[in-house]
């Protein structure tokens, strides 16, 4: 029955704060980055995972962010004028719109990868082969769930 303490109450909870304390410590190490580019937050997580997924569909954006048409608009839309992301029509279906980062939305992406790279490697060459490898099993678990 030892084995299964981890499942207690309190330990889930601590697991969701250090969670929490984990995304926000990493997704502030760029803040010098997007301050100059007068950009936040939402701006930060649009260039992400349009880096991570090039050619994206604005509707499949929505999903994976997991946010309304309405509060997408206004980021994509000041991204897509400050020419970080370009946008185009669908080959198939021309009302779908598929969205890249440009030449200057690269550039942004890996100045923000780098100072998170960071944070990332100095924890992983605290831990051993295999902690990273269960710590990645479970985040794609925690995620696909």
């Amino acid at each position: 029955m030892s084995d299964f303490l981890y499942l207690r109450e309190n330990n889930i909870k601590e697991i969701i704060e250090l969670m929490l304390e984990a995304y926000t410590e990493s997704y502030s190490d760029p803040y010098e980055i997007l301050k100059k580019n007068s950009f936040g937050r939402a701006h930060h997580r649009l260039i992400c995972t349009v880096n991570a997924n090039p050619g994206m569909k604005v509707a499949d954006l929505i999903k994976k962010l997991k946010i309304t048409k309405q509060s997408l608009s206004r980021v994509l839309q000041e991204l897509i004028k400050d020419k970080i992301i370009s946008q185009s029509k669908g080959k198939i279906d021309g009302r779908q719109r598929l969205l890249h980062l440009t030449e200057k939305g690269e550039k942004i992406s890996e100045e923000i990868f780098s100072i998170q790279k960071e944070r990332i490697l100095k924890a992983f060459k605290e831990c051993d082969s295999q902690e990273v490898l269960n710590f990645k099993k479970v985040l794609k678990k925690i995620i696909n769930n």
